[in-house]
């Protein structure tokens, strides 16, 4: 028996031999192991028959025993089976390989009993690598820490194929027992990092690899190299076969997430992926492949609807996750170290604004990074933990944000409320990795609740016509009822509507809608005539509640018939408004009631008590005889515009209205010219008036001596140049020169 407090690489046993005799050997030794066949894992079968059914349940049974068996070995025993038994070393890999993953069908088991067998293997598997990464099990049994890395190391019983296939099929529920793991077996061994160097260009391969088959283009030195003549077109994702472009999209969707688990679950390894300029990779082949693979999937005929849906479905997957990878290298590698401070902080968030700044150029790859982790809430914490950032860049910045907002011809939302869904970080015990939530090998994806819907952004009749299209040319079997709720919910953003029906991840609402509901009728609105006020209600020409209306006071322009001078003779309207200012004109301020008289008598109401005289502007007193009487007004005059012209009523009205003349409306011009004229005569027989003498510059003709007045004349024009049009030019000049401004 092993001894206590001595690691496992220096124990001696002692074991009975061939022949019978006992014998020394170390105590991880391969006569040690038990002889057992480990059976290789086959996946679930999809719709099988109830023969292919009994055949997975009763593989899947000697797996399960063979494993909790192994469980059960004390410490030495079990690495002795662990490390000279290759039938386990298989069946581990098998799992690892043919395990379903969480988009593939095999996740909705046919029968309760396959869903539990698959779990019951699943968790045996787990298990088994979980305690084959645990150099110390106790303090009796362990390994030292160098020969465990040593062990694991050369007996390839880890390597990073099967730590990536770990992350993604066991990510799920157990993320800190994962997390420990991992980071026990690169502590452990370091040759992982070296290992993990070594396998990044690996990875950028595939993106190459899905380029080439694309027929785009590659970020290698042989991209650039012209094509030979003899050489056959390249197909693209619009021309490749079918199945390629299934095999093409599986590929990619087994690759993006299984790189993501990888670095969510073990955030060291971000530092390796950034030394290779992953992240502007990744960024650029989302640009140049995602559109045309979308494309391919929406554009071409399948005859399999349900092929379509599942493609489209593994294909957002896809985007979702490679967004999600950027954003884990961003933070964990430059996000990190500002938050927990240091030195160089300054340096790390320069890095970050160079990354964000270089992703300018991807338009569609930006769009939907800043959808997910919106770019302004990273640019406020650069903002509040280093305040010296430069604004002028980081607006910059934001504004590139929205263009590619509106290169990619979306609209982004007013308020961008994250939902953040439960992720591979979750604390969970490796009892609940195998739980009732798993769905095959791997558990359940990300299920945002409503994804990026913020608040309702209301669009126009033609522009929701245009996203009712979109959706129904790829799902013509849902009713315009149900997708007009779906875009209701998620803020009328269509690929997410699409992705979330592909997915079947919509929200509970949703879920209890009948698909084939049909749009609702629209309910007709109330006439606005019926409920339309207007000051000129029910007048003689309101043609919205008149049948018949007369015509013949109806016109356009001036009237037929009639000259402008009878227009404006025409005073009717004078005289309608006659009475209306007759009722001005007595103004009664006090009335004398004599004893015995009621005020009813004299047209007056009796007191009353009640009446509210706030806002009242009597003067009260202002008629007392003290000398100083504030209503001294003058009588009331009748406007003159609207007094007769004609002198018979003139007489009638009085002898102050007698007096007055009545002028007309108009006067006449010849009268006001004989008035102008007569105040200038008037003017110039006052005493030193003398009329000014015309003008006379001419005078007689050359060689005959001028007058007195010809010369004075032009004297006096010369001198008054200045005084109208551009004539003072000699003067300006002269101005200027004597004050320097023009060199002599």
């Amino acid at each position: 028996m092993a001894c206590a407090r001595v690691p496992l690489d220096e124990q001696q046993v002692t074991e009975p031999g061939p022949l019978g005799k006992e014998h020394t050997v170390p105590a991880l030794h391969p006569v040690r192991k038990e002889e057992r066949c480990f059976v290789p894992y086959k996946s679930p079968p999809e719709d099988g028959s109830p023969a292919e059914v009994e055949e997975f349940l009763e593989h899947a049974k000697f797996i399960t025993e063979d494993l909790e068996w192994l469980l059960t070995l004390p410490h030495d025993k079990f690495w002795c089976q662990v490390v000279f038994d290759e039938s386990l070393q298989r069946c581990l890999d098998s799992y690892l390989h043919h395990a379903p993953r969480g988009l593939d069908p095999a996740t909705l088991p046919s029968s309760p009993a396959v869903a539990d067998m698959q779990r019951s293997v699943h968790r045996a598997v787990f298990l088994t690598f979980l305690r084959m990464a645990t150099h110390k099990e106790s303090k009796e049994n362990f390994i030292t820490a160098a020969v465990f890395g040593e062990i694991i190391y050369e007996n390839f019983l880890f390597d990073i194929p099967k730590i990536l296939d770990l992350c993604v099929l066991f990510g799920k529920g157990n993320s800190q027992l994962l997390n420990k793991m991992i980071d026990n077996i690169f502590t452990q061994q370091p040759s992982y990092y070296s290992d993990l160097d070594e396998t990044v260009p690996t990875v950028l391969q595939v993106f190459d690899t899905i380029l080439g088959k694309c027929g785009l283009h590659c970020e290698g030195a042989t991209a650039m190299e012209p094509m030979k003549l003899g050489t056959h077109k390249q197909p693209t994702a619009m021309t490749m076969s079918q199945q390629e472009l299934v095999d093409l999209i599986l590929y990619l969707c087994d690759s993006t997430t299984t790189i993501h688990a990888f670095l969510d679950i073990f955030p060291a390894a971000c530092s390796s992926f950034h030394s290779h300029n992953f992240l502007s990779r990744l960024t650029s082949f989302y640009e140049t492949a995602v559109p045309d693979l979308e494309k391919a999937v929406r554009k071409r005929n399948f005859d399999d609807k349900s092929l379509q849906e599942d493609l489209w479905k593994r294909l957002s997957h896809s985007c979702r996750k490679m967004v999600e990878t950027a954003h884990l290298l961003l933070h964990h590698t430059c996000l990190q170290p500002i938050l927990e401070g240091g030195e160089n902080m300054l340096t790390f968030a320069e890095e970050l604004l160079q990354h964000f700044t270089s992703f300018l150029t991807e338009k569609r790859f930006l769009s939907d990074y800043d959808e997910q982790f919106p770019i302004a809430d990273d640019v406020s914490l650069l903002q509040q933990a280093l305040p010296v950032i430069d604004e002028t860049r980081t607006s910059y910045l934001l504004q590139g944000v929205e263009s590619a907002w509106e290169s990619v011809g979306r609209r982004k939302p007013q308020s961008q409320i994250q939902h953040k869904a439960p992720s591979a970080s979750d604390d969970r015990d490796a009892e609940g990795g195998g739980g009732d939530s798993m769905r095959g090998a791997e558990a359940m994806l990300d299920v945002p609740l409503k994804g990026n819907n913020g608040a309702i952004c209301p669009v126009s009749e033609a522009e929701l016509e245009s996203l009712l299209s979109c959706i129904r040319d790829l799902l013509p079997d849902l009713g315009e009822g149900f997708l007009l709720a779906c875009l209701h919910e998620y803020n009328y953003n269509s690929e997410l509507v699409i992705n979330n029906i592909l997915e079947d991840r919509l929200a509970p609402n949703l879920d209890k809608l009948d698909r084939a509901m049909p749009r609702p009728e629209k309910e007709e609105l109330p006439n606005v005539m019926d409920s339309r006020s207007n000051v000129f209600d029910d007048d003689e020409f309101d043609v919205f509640r008149r049948d018949k209306v007369d015509m013949s006071r109806i016109w356009k322009g001036r009237r037929k018939g009639e000259s402008a001078r009878e227009m404006l003779n025409d005073k009717q309207h004078v005289a309608e408004q006659r009475a209306r200012y007759q009722a001005y004109e007595t103004v009664v301020d006090e009335v004398v009631i004599e004893p015995g008289e009621s005020a009813e008598a004299y047209g007056l109401d009796d007191y009353d008590d009640e009446y509210d005289d706030t806002y009242d502007m009597n003067q009260v007193g202002a008629n007392d005889l003290d000398g100083d009487s504030l209503l001294n007004r003058r009588p009331f005059t009748v406007p003159q515009v609207l007094r007769k012209g004609n002198k018979a009523q003139d007489d009638e009205e009085g002898e102050d209205e007698d007096e007055e003349e009545t002028l007309p409306f108009v006067q006449d011009p010849a009268l006001l010219r004989e008035r102008a004229e007569a105040r200038r005569a008037t003017m110039q027989q006052r005493k030193g008036f003398r009329p000014e003498r015309p003008s006379n510059v001419v005078g007689k003709p050359k060689g005959q001596g001028q007058t007195l007045e010809t010369f004075l004349d032009r004297r006096k024009k010369e001198a008054s140049k200045s005084r109208t049009s551009n004539h003072n030019r000699r003067t300006m000049a002269d101005r200027k020169r004597n004050k320097g401004m023009i060199p002599s």
